[in-house]
């Protein structure tokens, strides 16, 4: 197939557009091609409101077309998702704790590859994990193990569903072509911001959970990882874990444990700590999430309001003189601020979106940099506990009743003690509430610092991105892990057979690549027991 690049088309194009755009081109007729397919799409909005979408296509052409395209480049369009070929296992079977992004593929390439794989989530299925997010949002009952961090699909099943990724190999293209062989929509092939959205992903989690179990698979939730034993040797013989509901102990023999467990997972954490594993601080960030109104985001980015446009995002960084890095994250066009806490006695905000992206806001974290030598000790585990006294003074600002504390911009950056408490252009999506305060005192002062030197900079950059009844909503502290678990190249963690990937072992940030670190760390658990069985 030939590659043929930036064809421009008109927002709501369709297929005569393409064609057209090839013929205006490239001079090849619609009846020269046999077939085509979109490869890369990207909208350029550098001369507002002139905004029109770019696009990359392979097409097969006739003969007739062959000489007018000679020069261009051949293109292979590889939609495979994840396959191998199928082994005759007959060994102890491989646990893997954690059904995220990152031990759902894991478990996923082991099942595919005839490894029948034991995989233990402490959350619960997709559906009744909904159901017991919507009670916390509605009558502020948490249930710490099945809440926005754990269940089915990890903390990204209750997000924008973004699937962008800082980096393109063949493993991401795989984790992209599985989303949409589970239901996924067929745009995130190819749109330079691919996105699933909350209502999109749940669907697609449960298709994904339905091939592991068709391919020898078993998913365990309910179901927590206590604690695992080792043989004389020092390798892994054991797993230990508890029925959340009822208590139950289950014990699973193996030779490989594998854990992709979430950067919320603390009690992992604690647990490797005690058995003198190789734990390090982490750098991670903090500060809070904005909600804008989406129009005012949309004139901004394209220079007009207009129903066919795509929700408009942005991503905006600023190198302060402090020293420190502020930057926008998980930004959710058309979404939801939601709460995330999975402790009792926290508050932690998060976003989301649904695939539609067409709520009435637009959000996004603003963060600032935190380094270890903000944590104040050399305790691996001092990012962790760093998180959590913001976490629990936002709790008490909030009025001890999970309400997140919430401030507007002009407020804030003008230290103003009396808050604004008229919304108009911006109504808070926070469930179950808001409650007006001082966000300074749920945040680190460097943090408070930092964003009242950016949020300024940022309204410059774009306009209206501060503007003064715009909403700060605290506090935002789980963007990433604030350790690492030390692996070696063959992803194993200081003991044999205990494999780590993913994002709360410290090696992925985000949907994509913490799937591609799990189907790369399945592949080093394959070759291990197969070599061990040999």
């Amino acid at each position: 197939m030939k590659l043929l690049t930036e064809l421009k088309v008109k927002i709501g194009y369709n297929e005569g557009d393409i064609f057209d755009a090839i013929r205006k081109k490239y001079g090849v007729f619609r009846d020269e091609i046999e077939s085509f397919e979109i490869v890369k799409e990207s909208l350029d909005s550098r001369k507002k409101p002139d905004v029109f979408y770019s696009l990359n296509v392979a097409a097969s052409v006739k003969n007739s077309a062959k000489k007018k395209l000679s020069k261009l480049n051949e293109i292979s369009v590889n939609r495979r998702g994840v396959e191998y070929s199928r082994v005759d296992f007959d060994g102890k079977r491989p646990v893997v704790v954690g059904f995220g992004p990152a031990g759902m593929f894991a478990g996923l390439a082991l099942a595919v590859a005839g490894f029948k794989p034991i995989i233990l989530e402490q959350g619960k299925q997709v559906d009744e994990r909904q159901k017991d997010i919507d009670e916390f949002w509605n009558t502020r009952k948490l249930n710490e193990f099945s809440n926005v961090q754990f269940g089915e699909g990890g903390a990204g099943t209750f997000s924008d569903g973004k699937l962008a990724s800082n980096v393109s190999n063949e493993y991401t293209k795989r984790c992209i072509n599985e989303f949409i062989l589970n239901g996924a929509p067929s745009e995130i092939f190819y749109s330079h911001a691919p996105h699933i959205g909350s209502d999109e992903l749940k669907k697609v989690v449960k298709n994904i959970r339905n091939k592991i179990i068709e391919n020898g698979g078993e998913i365990w939730f309910n179901t927590k990882f206590e604690d695992f034993e080792l043989d004389h040797d020092g390798n892994i013989q054991k797993v230990v874990a508890k029925n959340v509901i009822s208590g139950d102990i289950q014990e699973f023999e193996t030779s490989s444990l594998t854990l992709a467990v979430g950067h919320s997972a603390v009690h992992v954490y604690k647990l490797l700590k005690q058995k003198e594993f190789n734990l390090k601080q982490k750098p991670f960030a903090m500060g809070v999430r904005i909600e804008q109104n989406q129009d005012d985001i949309n004139f901004s980015q394209y220079g007009k309001v207009d129903d066919k446009l795509p929700a408009a995002n942005y991503k905006l960084v600023e190198h302060l003189e402090n020293g420190r890095s502020v930057f926008t994250f998980c930004m959710c066009p058309g979404g939801y601020v939601v709460a995330s806490s999975s402790e009792e006695g926290t508050v932690v905000t998060n976003g989301m979106s649904e695939h539609a992206r067409d709520g009435k806001n637009a959000n996004s974290a603003v963060l600032v940099n935190v380094v270890p030598e903000d944590f104040g000790s050399d305790d691996p585990l001092a990012g962790v506990e760093f998180q959590h006294k913001y976490e629990r003074l936002a709790f008490e600002l909030g009025g001890r009743n999970y309400n997140a504390p919430a401030e507007k911009v002009k407020d804030f950056l003008s230290n103003a003690e009396v808050k604004d408490e008229k919304f108009s252009n911006v109504l808070p999506t926070y469930r179950p509430g808001i409650t007006l305060a001082d966000l300074s005192k749920c945040l680190p002062e460097f943090v408070t610092e930092s964003l009242k030197l950016a949020l300024p900079r940022f309204n410059r950059k774009i306009d209206s991105f501060a503007k003064d009844d715009n909403l700060l909503i605290g506090v935002e502290s789980r963007s990433s892990a604030p350790v690492q678990i030390v692996r070696d190249e063959n992803f194993m963690a200081t003991k044999k057979g205990i494999f780590v990937c993913g994002e709360g072992a410290g090696y992925a940030g985000g949907i994509t690549s913490s799937a591609a670190d799990g189907i790369k760390c399945a592949e080093k658990v394959m070759q291990f027991l197969t070599s061990e069985k040999i």
